[in-house]
């Protein structure tokens, strides 16, 4: 039997999914690779073929503006990073997670995410949430217990959707002057 905080953790991060579903009819490559500021960060095909996101350590001040791409690329990151970290042997390196080339195939990357996610919460109980074994040498959350971790998901998704929708906006507004 599942965990109350479990079926809590899930319902919250199903309300941030069915925004993110919201924003994602429709959605196109011209649109996930559109850049809304002069300086942005985006996703970008190296000679490899592979889509690769900007990224700079330490960011530049200010932080450069990111497309619909890069942010779809960046929920990837943290939750591959975050999955592989509590239920599996250990991320890839950010470099190793690409994006995968188009809006269509983010999508349906990030709710392969969701569907491994919510099926490592459904194998544990109480016990497992309180401890902080599965979230050793996770690069945010380190010594937290996993139910904080899986709080900050849906929280964490929520905020990059919320990205997703405005940008989705402004480049409608874009493309319609």
């Amino acid at each position: 039997m599942s965990s109350p905080r479990i079926s809590l953790v899930n319902r919250q991060l199903d309300i941030a999914w069915a925004l993110l579903e919201h924003h994602a009819q429709d959605l196109d490559d011209a649109m996930c690779l559109w850049e809304p500021a002069p300086v942005s960060w985006n996703v970008r095909p190296d000679g490899q073929g592979r889509w690769v996101a900007d990224w700079q350590v330490p960011e530049p001040q200010p932080v450069p503006a990111v497309t619909i791409g890069w942010v779809t690329w960046h929920v990837d990151y943290w939750w591959t990073t975050t999955l592989e970290h509590c239920f599996g042997s250990g991320a890839p390196a950010r470099e190793e997670i690409v994006w995968p080339g188009s809006a269509e195939a983010a999508i349906a990357r990030l709710a392969e995410l969701k569907r491994s996610w919510q099926a490592g919460l459904a194998r544990l109980d109480d016990a497992d949430l309180d401890s902080t074994s599965r979230t050793a040498g996770l690069p945010w959350g380190e010594g937290l217990p996993l139910v904080d971790v899986a709080g900050w998901v849906g929280v964490e998704l929520t905020k990059n959707v919320a990205e997703i929708g405005l940008l989705r906006h402004l480049y409608t507004w874009n493309a319609a002057r």
